[in-house]
């Protein structure tokens, strides 16, 4: 399959950016609540994590501090990121969910935590090059070793290991059917995915590949036209071959199958008459008639009116 040209792949790919990040999070996962507790600290005060008293005004430890303030860059959701206006679309108190109750804005947090510039290098190669199905900690840790060594030589290989177990703790559901849910489950609201689970026991994992129940197709689609916005070079087809195997692309960030991507495209045109699908000598095609980026966010903000409009008729 064609690959993203050079510029392009490094663009999408920490590996060619220069700067790969790694162990940032002080071993904390994003707990519920720190993105709004972070934008809303920031909004008020830009230099809120560098002052001596921001552990008083988030009311969490020093360590927590840092945690919040990489976690809301890496989702690029503060006032101040370059990159977007994530956190003023969705987190301010009148914005699309400001406190991620629809679990559609975890999957969008999670599709702009991957989206360059990403600063979750291990996620990164978690979800985008690392091709196992099946595999246990040891064997992701050991192929992020191996990733490490050509990006990032000088990286310890303890810092991996904070990253690998940060990333089992943040989508996989802790515990077992006898000890229950514990508490890491119940404070990391990405467990909601299901997109990482537990295979047979407790030490294998596998990712969940196909059609996620709570995954809407909007947002699914909105991924597609933005990944679409980057490696496009302005043109308004892109092949779902690109959109489901390509380093950066929907496909590798949700683990989509095919029929998981054309059903939502089908379903998201229903109501668009700015996309369609099409097939031409059997390669199946995503078309839009429109600018990507501002097709994707009108899909987005629709569907996040419409949920609000439901929630208020109720």
């Amino acid at each position: 399959m064609k690959q993203p040209d050079q510029d392009i792949f490094s663009t999408l790919n920490p590996a060619y950016s220069g700067n790969p990040v790694f162990a940032r999070h002080e071993t904390f996962h994003p707990r519920f609540g720190w993105l709004k507790k972070g934008f809303d600290a920031a909004t008020q005060d830009p230099e809120v994590f560098l002052r001596e008293d921001a552990p008083v005004r988030l009311g969490v430890g020093k360590n927590m501090v840092n945690a919040i303030r990489y976690w809301c860059n890496a989702f690029k959701v503060l006032p101040d990121n370059a990159s977007s206006d994530n956190g003023d679309r969705l987190l301010k108190d009148d914005g699309w969910d400001p406190f991620s109750e629809d679990p559609a804005t975890l999957w969008l947090l999670h599709w702009n935590l991957l989206k360059p510039p990403c600063l979750a290098t291990a996620w990164h190669f978690t979800f985008n090059v690392f091709r196992a199905v099946e595999f246990s900690q040891d064997e992701l840790f050991n192929a992020l070793c191996d990733y490490r060594d050509s990006v990032a030589p000088r990286i310890a290989e303890s810092s991996l290991k904070k990253d690998v177990t940060c990333i089992l703790r943040m989508y996989v559901e802790q515990g077992t059917p006898k000890t229950g849910v514990t508490e890491d489950s119940l404070d990391c609201p990405f467990t909601e995915l299901g997109i990482i689970r537990t295979a047979g026991d407790s030490r294998h994992y596998t990712f969940r590949v196909g059609q996620a129940r709570n995954l809407p197709a909007e947002i699914v689609v909105s991924a597609c036209l933005e990944y679409a916005s980057w490696v496009g070079r302005g043109s308004r087809t892109i092949a779902i071959s690109r959109l489901l195997y390509d380093i950066g692309s929907p496909g590798m960030a949700f683990k989509l199958s095919q029929s998981a991507i054309c059903d939502a495209i089908e379903l998201v045109a229903r109501h668009s008459d700015s996309i369609q699908l099409s097939e031409s000598a059997g390669l199946i095609q995503f078309s839009f008639t429109n600018d990507p980026e501002k097709l994707a966010l009108d899909i987005l903000d629709k569907y996040y009116k419409g949920r609000r409009y439901a929630r208020v008729k109720r």
